[in-house]
């Protein structure tokens, strides 16, 4: 087993530059998701880890080897693409076993490998299927076999669910996290979608533009977000911004045609900053209508309803205030209609401030 570090890494293509000092350490046996929209920078970094792209500057190291001029086949590591990339011509058996023949693996031991990937996986009853017989699910765990059977140091996986259905991403990752969790192997996931890097990473990071916004567990991400782009980014629907000035010393902001008394837990970092430009930000869960429960200090603002959206469970309303649109999450039986006014409750204890120029956090 082994972890992984970035130090200082960069990828240009000529004057093109896509990724810039990155610094990574990913843990031994840890489930690192690598999470933001597209041309991030987040695949371009697990390519360089696998040897697939040429590093322009910095190291990377796969446990304690530095691994920048090491041919990917002597690397270690296993990687699992978004096509399933299966042979078609072979059949499933054949699949698995073909990195293990290039090897030259015993045919014994290539057998107990096959077996044993296909009992893990339930896959024992296709191994005479060729990939154009199986569904997506059953080939993209086939792709799962393959790299499971070189009993590697490091699992990468490139977005690898982004071809399934709804409700067999659900059930797919599902399964790689048991996976993961079974083999305690070195994993890196990329992906653009932050449900999937939510529920699978035991820490997750946030790209964008080639950098890297934060690192944390899906719970620090949540809560603290340490800049806007974070809180816009995780979180379904997101979080909830609304620009305005800091005001009567602070304990209050002036939005364009309402103000928010700012909360005890954010006065130490709004005291004295009158004039202070600042983004506001809540989620939609901490925003409700007069029937919902709150908890901690409040703040109600008065709204018109431009879109209703009933999830069965819930209700997500997007209610216009003054300049600003607003989500909010209200009680499936009491739905408001589109048009209608809506009194808008705020739970003040989970507001978030941030400066609008450096859209750092503040507090």
């Amino acid at each position: 087993m082994a972890g992984v570090r970035f130090d200082d890494v960069a990828k240009h293509y000529g004057e093109v530059k896509v990724i810039e000092h990155l610094n990574l350490d990913v843990h031994d046996q840890e489930f690192m998701v690598l999470v933001g929209p597209s041309g991030c920078g987040k695949s371009t970094a697990l390519r360089m880890v696998a040897g697939l792209e040429e590093i322009t500057a910095g190291r990377v190291s796969i446990g304690e080897r530095v691994v920048n001029d090491v041919p990917p086949k002597d690397r270690d590591i296993a990687m699992v693409f978004q096509s399933y990339a299966l042979y078609p011509h072979m059949t499933v058996r054949e699949n698995l076993e073909f990195g293990l023949k290039l090897r030259k693996t015993p045919q014994a031991e290539m057998d107990r490998l096959v077996n044993e990937a296909a009992e893990i996986l339930g896959i024992k009853h296709l191994l005479e299927r060729k990939p154009k017989q199986l569904s997506g699910g059953q080939r993209q765990r086939v792709a799962l076999g393959r790299a499971m059977v070189r009993k590697p140091a490091v699992f990468l996986f490139d977005e690898p669910l982004s071809n399934l259905d709804a409700k067999l991403r659900v059930q797919m990752r599902a399964e790689i996290s048991k996976l993961q969790q079974r083999l305690r192997t070195t994993t890196i996931y990329v992906t653009h979608d932050q449900v999937e890097a939510m529920t699978m990473g035991h820490r997750i990071s946030v790209m964008n533009e080639g950098k890297i916004m934060q690192v944390g567990s899906p719970l620090e991400l949540y809560e603290r977000p340490q800049n806007l782009f974070v809180a816009n980014f995780i979180g379904t629907p997101p979080m909830n911004l609304v620009r305005g000035t800091l005001a009567d010393g602070g304990t209050r902001l002036a939005a364009s045609k309402f103000s928010l008394p700012i909360p005890a837990s954010l006065r130490a970092a709004a005291t004295s900053q009158d004039g202070r430009k600042v983004v506001a930000g809540i989620r939609p869960e901490n925003v409700g209508d007069a029937s919902n429960p709150t908890r901690g200090e409040t703040a109600r603002i008065q709204g018109e309803v431009e879109i209703v959206e009933p999830l069965g469970h819930e209700v997500i309303v997007h209610a216009r205030v003054g300049d600003e649109l607003l989500v909010a999450k209200t009680d499936l039986h009491h739905t408001p209609q589109m048009g209608a006014p809506i009194e808008l409750v705020l739970e003040l204890d989970a507001l978030h401030l941030f400066d609008a120029t450096t859209e750092g956090r503040l507090g």
